[in-house]
């Protein structure tokens, strides 16, 4: 018994360093730092953070975006590729962290066959314009244009959807994870 509570009270320590809730926001435009009750465990698996889907087959949602340009954009426009979605904010620490593991994987993939939509929800666009260019990242960012469908109606940011080509969902993940391993690479390879 002891054991057991031992291993729950970890999972929920690392669960906790892994993800934001949607509130930190407001703490950030406050100016102080998120607290540390700012963070949610969403890990039915501890150990890898990974979210199962649900047994029917979840599809690429019909969502209007705006690119970096302001120029409007459909996701469902993207089929045909593998499509990695980031949910991500600038104000929000485990999104920050894992951004260079994104971008090493977005260097190892074949733009032809893969696309990244990084989805800000940032309060504003020059926010996360900023932090792109401060960490030197050429990855597309994108604006939701309307309200975020169900499917990413997450607890926690960030948050990241993998669609196939069909645009069937065939990996989610919701909190930090390292995406610069030959795992990822595989899985937008095949």
């Amino acid at each position: 018994m002891k054991l057991n509570t031992i291993i729950l009270m970890m999972g929920l320590g690392i669960g906790t360093l892994t993800a934001c809730k949607n509130e930190a926001k407001q703490d950030a435009a406050d100016g102080t730092a998120p607290a540390a009750t700012d963070t949610i465990a969403v890990t039915p698996d501890v150990e890898t953070n990974t979210v199962p889907a649900t047994p029917a087959v979840s599809m690429m949602p019909a969502f209007k975006m705006s690119d970096e340009k302001g120029q409007p954009v459909k996701l469902e426009s993207l089929k045909g590729k593998k499509v990695v979605v980031n949910i991500w904010a600038s104000w929000c620490p485990p999104c920050r962290a894992e951004m260079p593991s994104i971008q090493n994987l977005y260097k190892k993939t074949d733009k032809e066959k893969v696309a990244f939509v990084l989805l800000s929800v940032d309060d504003q666009m020059e926010d996360a314009a900023a932090f792109k260019k401060k960490q030197n990242l050429n990855m597309p960012i994108f604006f939701p244009g309307e309200q975020l469908p169900l499917l990413f109606n997450v607890q926690a940011i960030p948050s990241t959807f993998i669609f196939n080509e069909k645009g069937e969902l065939i990996k989610k993940m919701e909190g930090m994870d390292d995406y610069d391993t030959q795992e990822y690479v595989d899985l937008l390879k095949g």
